[in-house]
């Protein structure tokens, strides 16, 4: 199958070709940010420009390359670009070349103005309050505020009988610190999270009328890959998961009708006059991968509109087009 001549309608075109895991930030002085993994996973890329539209024409920087050997020598994965405490931070997911699925969260730093030209410091692994966080197979970890604290949400593996994806939540001190223990926010409950294997994954949070909304990704990564939420009214405790509600069934998935297979891991920015939602996410115009699904080069960068319904929740429609 020619993967390059799929079916294009005004639905389903892609915004950034080949750019799996997109993340896009805005910053304070209007200015938008775009990274991504790429097929490789060798490196970290950084886009810029004063539009959303620009971010697809936008010159492509390499800020940083993996390692030789040791830690983040591989599977460098879902980077995201943040600005916390007047500094530039990159959080992103890197295996081991002697131990490729060793999958830990580690960050980046710059303190200088300019993310494109300006050095980079890594920061190492993440620090954790507890004695157990980042032990197995951890990675897709975002950060955002609430309340004017800083919280953390990433993926983790654990194996009680059968090894599973699940998604915590911590509150943190620093960029590069936790301060709380990890709190167990969702784990895949569902058939719809089931498929292939058990996963909750790539975390993005939108706020919305005093509320906070959590998208995630779930089942494995070819056409059963779909998106799930979790809500919460941001003057709860974030670290209770009994106040987290979580959807029954996904919120966003495959529509081989508009040429669209497994819609997944997603980031969310406001438009340039500040008034909509924008969702970023990745996904396949295709459904016939040969070999593993992770390795297939073309999950590309797509973009929606997202509407807000009368009960001021999140309205995911591949319609809600650009």
């Amino acid at each position: 199958m020619d993967k390059t001549n799929y079916r294009q309608t005004e639905y389903n075109k892609p915004f950034i070709i080949q750019r799996a895991d997109p993340y896009v930030y805005r910053h304070s002085d209007g200015t938008y940010w775009f990274t991504a993994s790429v097929p490789e996973y060798d490196r970290i890329v950084l886009r810029k420009s004063n539009t959303v539209d620009g971010l697809a024409q936008a010159e492509e920087v390499t800020i940083w390359r993996k390692h030789e050997n040791g830690i983040t020598s591989v599977h460098i994965w879902a980077p995201e670009i943040h600005y916390v405490d007047n500094k530039w931070f990159i959080y992103f997911a890197g295996g081991d070349i002697e131990d490729i699925w060793a999958i830990r969260p580690y960050v980046l730093m710059c303190e200088g103005d300019d993310p494109l030209k300006d050095p980079w410091k890594e920061m190492g692994m993440l620090k954790r309050k507890d004695a157990f966080s980042f032990q197995d197979f951890s990675l897709d970890m975002t950060v955002f505020e609430n309340m004017g604290q800083w919280y953390c949400v990433w993926a983790e593996k654990v194996s009680v009988g059968k090894k599973i994806s699940n998604l915590y939540i911590a509150r943190m001190d620093s960029p590069t610190s936790l301060a709380t223990e990890q709190v167990l926010l969702t784990s895949p409950d569902y058939d719809w999270e089931r498929v292939d294997f058990w996963v909750n994954e790539g975390p993005a949070v939108v706020h919305h009328d005093g509320k906070i909304y959590l998208t995630y990704s779930a089942s494995a990564t070819g056409e059963c890959y779909c998106m799930g939420m979790l809500s919460i009214e941001e003057t709860e405790d974030l670290l209770n998961p009994r106040a987290w509600k979580k959807e029954r069934y996904p919120v966003l998935k495959t529509d081989a009708e508009r040429g669209i297979y497994g819609p997944g891991h997603n980031s969310f920015v406001k438009s340039e006059d500040g008034k909509e939602d924008i969702m970023i996410y990745h996904a396949r115009p295709y459904d016939e991968i040969i070999g593993d699904p992770l390795y297939d080069p073309n999950r590309h960068a797509y973009r929606m509109r997202i509407k807000w319904n009368e009960q001021g929740r999140p309205v995911f429609d591949y319609c809600n087009n650009y």
